[in-house]
């Protein structure tokens, strides 16, 4: 297959669905580790055409939603700051911090800017330079390199005024961290292919190995994640368990390598904290000490309030795969789009707000 729409073909879909349904003996639980497979999952209506033996299990692959409150205590504290502009994507105004969220402080006077890349962030600083200007920096591996980047050049451009403020997460750790977590049961893992397209797939061989668990890489269409699933449940039932890569058009083994010389240039690896789930070791980035000048956490001494988000929501357990959106009693009630009372209800990538725009249930 050359071009998209045949990767959301309904003959291939059909097909591959017939395979899987011929295929499955026994009851299994796949992750699919990423929020925009789960979002693809739910809104093509894949969950609901699946074998009932076959149970989708959806991970914390969402970036917004594992945004812990106590980062979003600090994004708010540099808001309100008269001195500072924060500058964010849109969809992490609305998340809950552990008393208000960006956009209630930007109600209330303080100077929060969506930005479409940490490189307009960084003409901000350039044009506004008698302000700090700082940029929220959110995501798994695949947006390390771009924020790698703009540090890089506000650096060439001798700026003292732009600032990261670092929530960078990893997936491999994230995975062990749950093979490893008594009441979560997985069988398999769809790996997120955008994440492999930087890293490479090095990294996941290790985890398959030491929890004897397939791993299959997937992209996020129809075809490609049904793909994946089929070679996923075929391991399974065959009792094998190695890395496997369906998305090979994008996925290469090494990664992409400039990308990657990127991120190893400005970040060290370090711990980090995860909302419902807690501090992982070695589970997200952090500025190397030669890059300190542009390190927000510093510069600001910031402080969270501690606490959480609120006790109603059960993103935790969401995210960690042990229920499911419709579980929680909030859900369609008090917690909905308008009103979320956690991230998984306001990201796009949040498996609460795929169910709430794709499923009737």
């Amino acid at each position: 297959m050359k071009y998209l729409d045949e990767y959301r073909d309904a003959g291939i879909v059909k097909e591959y669905l017939e395979k899987i349904h011929k295929l499955v003996n026994r009851p299994w639980s796949v992750m699919e580790i990423c929020g925009g497979q789960t979002h693809s999952l739910v809104k093509n209506g894949i969950v609901d055409l699946l074998p009932e033996d076959v149970t989708m299990v959806h991970g914390p692959g969402c970036p917004v939603c594992v945004t812990s409150a106590e980062l979003i205590d600090k994004a708010v504290q540099i808001a309100l700051d008269e001195d500072s502009i924060l500058c964010s994507f849109g969809d992490m105004l609305r998340v809950p911090g552990s008393s208000k969220s960006l956009q209630k402080a930007k109600a209330e006077g303080g100077d929060v800017r969506i930005v479409y890349s940490p490189l307009d962030a960084v003409n901000l600083a350039l044009d506004q330079q008698d302000k700090n200007v700082v940029f929220f920096a959110v995501g798994f591996e695949t947006t390390a390199p771009v924020n790698a980047l703009s540090v890089l050049q506000a650096k060439k451009l001798g700026l003292e005024n732009y600032l990261l403020l670092v929530s960078h997460v990893l997936v491999p750790p994230a995975m062990e961290a749950l093979l490893e977590d008594e009441e979560t049961r997985i069988d398999g893992f769809l790996a997120a292919g955008h994440v492999c397209t930087v890293m490479g797939t090095s990294e996941y061989i290790p985890v398959a190995e030491k929890y004897r668990i397939p791993i299959v890489v997937t992209g996020f269409e129809p075809v490609d994640l049904l793909k994946g699933l089929f070679s996923c449940i075929q391991q399974l039932e065959k009792g094998t368990y190695k890395l496997e890569n369906q998305y090979k058009r994008v996925v290469k083994a090494q990664g992409n390598r400039k990308a990657r010389q990127l991120i190893e240039e400005v970040f060290e690896i370090s711990d980090r904290s995860w909302r419902g789930i807690g501090v992982l070791p070695n589970s997200g980035y952090s500025l190397r000490e030669a890059y300190k000048q542009f390190n927000a956490d510093a510069r600001f001494e910031l402080k969270s309030k501690g606490g959480s988000a609120g006790n109603k929501c059960i993103a935790g357990e969401i995210l960690k795969g042990l229920k499911k959106p419709v579980d929680c009693p909030e859900f369609r009630g008090s917690c909905n789009p308008e009103n979320p009372l956690g991230a998984p209800m306001v990201s796009s990538e949040g498996a609460c707000a795929a169910y709430y725009n794709y499923r009737n249930v």
